[in-house]
């Protein structure tokens, strides 16, 4: 911890001793002790011992402070200094790493909106990277774990290389053309294909390909400990599966698995609830529209597979499309109601609409309410931004082109914090570029985009369109990118 930080806290020591001195001088020191407890098991943030060897033996937090009082004033320090808080002594060290302390953070509302970053450097290494958007600062995470797995047979999947992307960011296209690539690829490669999700506090990698077999482990990032640890695994083993948080579960549909013929695409879908750690089968998706092709031949050439899911107005929206490489066809998609435990078809707009970002895959975020997806179909030098408008069954384009490398192959991410959308994208220098995007002074949509656009602002915002369209888009981060491949981004509120 800095020097001022400690002085800082040193203050914080000394004002509580005058402010208590009152009450040690009229009695002896003990029964103050006994009465400071017994006050602060009624105050709304009161320290729950979960570790009684640890509270008991240890010297306090603060000296001349009770712990039940330092917990609240820790409470108050940003996250982007726990690292060095941690080093103050082991009772603090111990303290940061407490859930207590973060307990107490929620409810004082201290709880701060990072932005977890996953990356993809050369050999395939996955790096993970946390922004603090108060501080503008980067921190690095612990690496993913080592998968250690039993030997499985190779056979039917020696042609298959390493895939490109892991979770929401597949590249799908390059994925399938990659079964008949380099052999032995996978042996060598931990979390290929995992799929990334974010719920309660904490990040998930579920499932992956390693050793030619796919998986059904799943490891949980918990930024209170700021370590990996192997949580319940799914019932399925699976790769490139989709995932989405709904009334606080995560959900996992879709995705490939390996059996005697090959990789077979999965239809099946299950929920993980973080506060019991159970994983619970719900209905598979129907594919309806792969039901419908007109022969055997066509259903047996062309496989239906999940190219997205996100959750919006209390549902999860899952669109979908047949492949047979090199085609894609987008066949809308299916919504799945927790209320009914039940799947429906998509709405026929939402589907048609639904912007493809490569090969197939939609990606998509909602943000306050509002669901937003990236079209990278305009110009060599820009991409557009469509947002759902429910009430019409259209997807309508909003001003304000996202300015872009056009020599740059890196995909876009999107993400939605504190309030804004935010596009996460790599510059004509290889930095990793996050942008907000400033719709109070852009709320009118394209007019090109719907008959009745012209007649309603689509957020009802009163300004008018800005003359340069580039300026809906404000840079706030910046880092080093190099070589390094954007695979994946969540968002925690710790």
């Amino acid at each position: 911890m800095a020097v001022e930080d400690r002085k800082d806290y040193q203050g914080c020591s000394i004002k509580g001793e005058r402010l208590m001195g009152g009450i040690l001088s009229r009695s002896n020191h003990n029964s103050n002790v006994g009465d400071l407890i017994e006050d602060s098991q009624s105050a709304s943030c009161k320290r729950q011992r979960t570790s009684d060897s640890f509270w008991e033996h240890s010297p306090r937090l603060i000296p001349s402070l009770p712990d039940e009082i330092s917990i609240q004033i820790l409470a108050r320090l940003p996250r982007i200094h726990h690292l060095n808080a941690k080093l103050v002594s082991p009772s603090w060290k111990a303290a940061i790493m407490s859930p207590e302390l973060y307990r107490c953070r929620k409810k004082l509302g201290t709880t701060e909106v990072w932005l977890y970053l996953l990356t993809k450097t050369e050999g395939d290494k996955f790096l993970w990277y946390a922004f603090d958007p108060i501080s503008v600062r980067w921190q690095k995470l612990p690496p993913m774990p080592t998968i250690a797995v039993n030997d499985e047979p190779r056979s039917g999947l020696s042609g298959i290389r390493a895939w490109n992307m892991a979770g929401s960011s597949i590249r799908i296209a390059d994925a399938i053309r990659g079964w008949l690539g380099r052999r032995n690829a996978l042996d060598q490669v931990p979390f290929c294909g995992c799929a990334i999700g974010a719920v309660d506090g904490c990040l998930y990698a579920l499932g992956g390909f390693f050793r030619a077999a796919a998986m059904r482990s799943v490891w949980r990032y918990d930024p209170i400990v700021n370590a990996w640890n192997e949580v319940s695994p799914m019932s399925t083993a699976r790769a490139y599966c989709k995932t989405g948080v709904l009334n606080g579960k995560l959900y996992v549909v879709g995705g490939v698995t390996r059996d005697r013929g090959g990789l077979t695409p999965l239809q099946s879908a299950e929920v993980f609830n973080p506060h019991t750690g159970i994983w619970s089968e719900i209905p598979s998706m129907p594919f309806s529209k792969a039901q419908m092709l007109p022969t055997a031949f066509l259903a047996d050439l062309l496989k239906p597979i999940a190219t997205g899911m996100t959750s919006y107005r209390g549902k999860l929206y899952v669109p979908q499309s047949l492949y047979c490489w090199p085609f894609f066809v987008d066949v809308g998609g299916e919504v799945y109601d927790p209320e009914t435990n039940a799947w429906i078809d998509m709405p026929l707009g939402m589907g048609d609409g639904w912007p493809a970002r490569q090969a197939g895959t939609k990606l998509s975020v909602t943000v306050e309410g509002e669901l937003y997806a990236l079209d990278p179909s305009s110009t060599l030098d820009s991409a557009r931004i469509k947002v759902y408008d429910h009430q019409d069954d259209t997807w309508k384009v909003i001003e304000g082109d996202i300015p872009i490398n056009d020599n740059s192959e890196s995909p876009y991410l999107l993400a939605g914090f504190l309030g804004k959308l935010h596009v996460i994208t790599k510059d004509a220098n290889h930095n990793i570029m996050v942008m907000q995007a400033d719709r109070e002074n852009h709320s009118a949509p394209s007019p090109s985009t719907s008959a009745n656009t012209s007649q309603k602002n689509l957020h009802e915002v009163p300004e008018p369109v800005l003359g340069s369209e580039a300026n809906m888009w404000r840079v706030v981060a910046l880092r080093s990118g190099g070589t390094a491949e954007l695979v994946s981004c969540q968002i925690l509120d710790v």
